[in-house]
């Protein structure tokens, strides 16, 4: 990593684990392939902070460390990519094992559950698959009824911003977000 930790994939430590890696990679991992528009891919960072920002909209009260779980939703991409689903489960059971480790070494090192409740876990599904939603219509070439199959209709609201950030500019904001995030968890400690 830059910050020049070494990270066990096989069996990560969450003393090895840097937001700053975390922030860097996901800036420079391009959803959907880079298959957008655009002149540069829309990133898991910034996709990231779509999803956390999804989830502080339908669910108001969520906590400050229920944003951050959803801000970290996709952190293992960081150093493993970002793969569509069918492909990870076409991988099998050892994939998803793996990246269990993964995110539960992220949550520790951040604070976090190591699991999180099936309540939230649905939620922040529910803002990942409204982020998609935008993310298919707006970059990467859907019709609504397509996008309305796949990812189901997103909450009402006007439409978020999505033109895709240079690396630089994604993960200033991820860090941002991360940072204002940690601030009102240690505010409410």
């Amino acid at each position: 990593m830059l910050s020049g930790r070494r990270l066990d994939l096989l069996d990560p430590s969450p003393l090895d684990i840097e937001i700053e890696d975390i922030a860097h990679g996901l800036a420079r991992v391009a959803r959907w392939n880079g298959q957008t528009k655009g002149d540069q891919p829309f990133s898991v960072a910034q996709h990231s902070v779509l999803v956390e920002d999804f989830l502080a909209h339908v669910w108001p009260k969520s906590s400050a460390t229920d944003r951050l779980g959803a801000l970290l939703h996709d952190a293992p991409e960081y150093v493993i990519g970002d793969m569509i689903s069918p492909f990870k489960n076409a991988l099998g059971v050892d994939y998803r094992q793996f990246e269990a480790r993964l995110e539960a070494a992220i949550h520790i090192r951040f604070g976090l559950p190591t699991k999180m409740s099936v309540e939230l876990k649905a939620r922040i599904k529910a803002a990942d698959q409204s982020a998609a939603f935008y993310e298919a219509t707006r970059l990467a070439g859907f019709d609504i009824d397509e996008a309305l199959d796949f990812f189901g209709a997103p909450p009402p609201g006007a439409a978020p911003d999505m033109a895709p950030l240079s690396p630089t500019d994604a993960q200033a904001q991820f860090l941002e977000r991360f940072a204002a995030l940690q601030a009102e968890m240690d505010a409410g400690r």
